[in-house]
């Protein structure tokens, strides 16, 4: 009788332990903090490609399998200007000011520590691309510039990306075949433009310019340029 009464007050202290953990869990789900929204909301992708993504091996392989083998080119002149020279001056104050920082007033060439990912002769039926560039930082290996030309129609390009980020403001810079839309998100900045080709063919190329990446990446070449400085006078190796 006695061993029986135990067994009953032990199988009520062995539930009663089970309800309550199962309410304590209960409660650290629903005080959970929700977690952060999507990279993608936050500015503008090339096949999932975005400000935050780290070009790694697995991302190389999975851009190699829609857009075919990649040609590498590392120490890359940077140039921002699209369309005319002038373009950016006349409609992208802050993009012009970066692109002279990038490049030299003299005309001299100045290298700058990314790498470029090029693709050519797309052979995938289902891509209309005949070029893509990715250029990306080797500080943080994340992109800083996005680069893609066709010759096929650009409505449906320019309806997936009005249903993505909205409406777009226009700029008509030439004659029928010359125009820009674009679309700024979190200080970045999508440009698609029509630009006649050799026969008067409108051409559209899409630019994609990551700002604070590009801002990023003349600080850190900025640092180690300094870095290089002060271990050279610190070592006497200096020119005279």
């Amino acid at each position: 009788m006695k061993l029986k009464i135990i067994k009953t007050i032990s199988f009520f202290v062995i539930v009663s332990i089970l309800i309550l953990l199962g309410m304590s869990c209960g409660d650290k789900k629903e005080t959970e903090p929700p977690r952060p929204a999507s990279d993608h909301s936050e500015s503008f992708t090339f096949f999932d490609i975005g400000k935050n993504t780290i070009i790694s091996g697995e991302v190389k392989e999975g851009l190699n399998k829609i857009l075919g083998d990649d040609a590498i080119e590392p120490k890359n002149i940077i140039d921002l200007e699209i369309n005319y020279k002038g373009f950016l001056k006349e409609y992208f104050a802050d993009l012009d000011k970066l692109n002279k920082k990038l490049n030299s007033p003299l005309g001299e060439r100045v290298e700058h520590n990314t790498v470029k990912l090029m693709y050519r002769y797309l052979q995938n039926k289902n891509v209309s691309f005949d070029y893509v560039e990715i250029v990306y930082s080797e500080f943080t290996r994340k992109p800083v510039l996005i680069k893609v030309h066709f010759k096929k129609d650009g409505s449906k390009t320019i309806e997936t990306l009005k249903q993505k980020y909205g409406t777009p403001e226009v700029i008509n810079w030439g004659g029928e075949n010359s125009k820009s839309l674009y679309w700024k998100k979190n200080n970045d900045v999508l440009i698609l433009s029509f630009v006649p080709d050799q026969f008067g063919k409108p051409e559209c190329q899409i630019n994609i310019y990551f700002k604070n990446a590009l801002e990023k990446l003349l600080e850190a070449e900025q640092k180690e340029k300094e870095k290089t400085r002060r271990e050279r006078t610190k070592s006497g190796k200096t020119a005279f």
